[in-house]
């Protein structure tokens, strides 16, 4: 059974020309589908593929192609308008890493909130807090406040919960050289140590190298469409020759 598959899958938001007013939005959060007020923009269109178990994929394309909109259907915070998404297996996301983290509460107790949301128990948590903790990088502030801390700081921490939580399938989108070089080798190291342990990845990036590096297959997007699956050299190959997606599509599942 595979990890993940899209099937045709479909996902338009709301597109406004202008203004509105703060019922009109408030009613079209509530009715998405009966928005009198602009178009549906397409962020995914009629996309569908397999993610087997163990494999790695590679996400590319350009800004606005679809990428962050299919990893986060891929979470389930999202929804598709049309088509079907399955997800086999505990999912943990680097997304926005440092979403649900508070200014005021300090790293050890962000660290213990965002673990809660990822799943974890208060026994687990407390069994893997000095390795996580040891893993950022941050021990020496874990007790201060998180505004205190750098971006980057903050951004270790996150990532060092998130790849803590033991995730079947991890989704990841462009943060793995979040914070100095040293971590990023750390960041590397932990995403191939999963992919021994037989985990699935889904990685969006526009470094060719690091996909072609991590995975063995890439999927490239452009405005919401699937131009291109096939085995990640080739992919990359394609769209760092800029390639147009018209020609390109013609071979699109080599």
């Amino acid at each position: 059974m595979p990890a993940l598959i899209f099937d045709q899958v479909t996902k338009t938001f709301p597109h406004h020309p202008g203004q509105m007013l703060l019922r009109d939005r408030i009613r079209e959060m509530v009715h998405p589908s009966t928005s009198m007020h602009g178009t549906r923009f397409e962020a995914l269109k009629d996309v569908s593929f397999e993610l087997a178990r163990g494999e790695s994929l590679g996400l590319i394309g350009a800004n606005g192609a679809g990428k962050s909109t299919l990893l986060n259907l891929a979470t389930g915070c999202a929804k598709p308008d049309f088509g079907r998404v399955v997800v086999n297996g505990k999912v943990s996301a680097l997304l926005e890493l440092t979403a649900g983290f508070h200014g005021d509460l300090t790293g050890a107790e962000n660290l213990r909130i965002n673990a809660a949301l990822n799943g974890l128990t208060r026994r687990q948590t407390a069994d893997r807090f000095e390795e996580i903790v040891e893993f950022s990088g941050v021990r020496d502030f874990i007790n201060e406040p998180l505004r205190t801390y750098s971006s980057g700081m903050a951004m270790r921490l996150a990532f060092s919960v998130a790849v803590h939580t033991d995730p079947d399938i991890l989704l990841i989108d462009e943060v793995i050289g979040v914070g100095d070089q040293d971590f990023a080798v750390k960041c590397l190291d932990k995403i191939k140590q999963f992919q021994r342990e037989g985990k699935t990845i889904l990685l969006a990036s526009h470094a060719n190298e690091l996909l072609n590096m991590l995975c063995e297959r890439a999927l490239w997007l452009d405005h919401g469409h699937l131009v291109k699956i096939g085995p990640a050299a080739a992919v990359t190959a394609a769209y760092a020759s800029g390639q147009t997606p018209l020609a390109a599509a013609a071979f699109a599942f080599d």
